[in-house]
């Protein structure tokens, strides 16, 4: 249906963008695709025809019918980050999308217009790294604490609780909610729920016949039961709706690169 390729930043950028993504599809004469992606805490900055704009982290399920012939590129940014292209704190953006002027000014229309029309991934991610170098202030010591409070919560899935994360950084509990609020959009308690619940899906389709007891244990859920509703919750599908649809989806694209 599609193809994704991975793109570093330029080295400026490092401490801010984890990667940009470069989206192709052409369905000229075939029906529309719709393409679900679950919540995350990542901001993305998009350049596509129609669905350019700032979206901020989520907390439910984004849907992108694809239809047509398009090109496009997103840069997926660190969590933790955003706020030095923001200039304010980022749960002002939290669950919905701006436009790329309202943060980029001007200048973001002739970097859409040239992701547009490049003929390769190279001239797509020169002209976005441009607009953004020009952009950021310096990363600040908040911004890089919190940054490193989220990636503790991704590298270690034996954090389940605030009071864990809290003893990780040293913070209290009451500073760890102003620093997430401040550069993360969410609460710390819904950051570990997402980081769990993504890490459960990735799990349900690599694991072949999963074990829903044992996954919701090692996930830091009380019961199996606790598990499903929010699986069902921040997913939209039970545990087992979403893996019949990852499989189906899985034998209808085989070689895609999805993310």
């Amino acid at each position: 249906m599609f193809t994704l390729t991975r793109h570093p930043p330029a080295p400026e950028l490092a401490e801010f963008v984890e990667y940009h993504w470069v989206l192709r599809w052409d369905l000229r004469g075939k029906p529309p695709y719709e393409q679900r992606v679950l919540p995350n805490l990542a901001v993305h900055v998009t350049f596509f025809p129609g669905a350019s704009g700032v979206h901020g982290p989520a907390r439910a399920v984004f849907s992108h019918r694809l239809q047509g012939r398009v090109q496009g590129l997103g840069v997926r940014f660190r969590p933790g980050t955003f706020r030095a292209f923001l200039g304010g704190p980022v749960r002002d953006i939290a669950d919905r999308a701006v436009p790329l002027v309202d943060v980029f000014g001007p200048a973001a229309v002739a970097a859409a217009e040239s992701v547009r029309s490049a003929d390769e991934d190279a001239q797509m991610v020169r002209a976005v790294d441009n607009l953004l170098i020009a952009n950021p202030e310096p990363l600040s010591p908040a911004a890089r604490e919190a940054a490193e409070a989220v990636e503790s919560i991704a590298r270690d899935p034996g954090i389940t609780r605030v009071a864990q994360l809290c003893a990780d950084t040293g913070l209290t509990t009451r500073s760890v909610q102003r620093m997430f609020a401040e550069h993360v959009g969410c609460p710390p308690k819904w950051a570990i729920r997402i980081y769990r619940l993504n890490d459960a899906a990735q799990r349900l389709v690599t694991e072949g016949d999963p074990d829903y007891a044992g996954l919701a244990l090692r996930l830091g859920y009380s019961d199996q039961s606790h598990f499903i509703r929010d699986f069902r919750t921040v997913t939209g599908q039970s545990p087992a709706e979403y893996l019949r649809t990852a499989r189906a989806a899985a034998e209808r694209e085989p070689d895609s690169d999805r993310t």
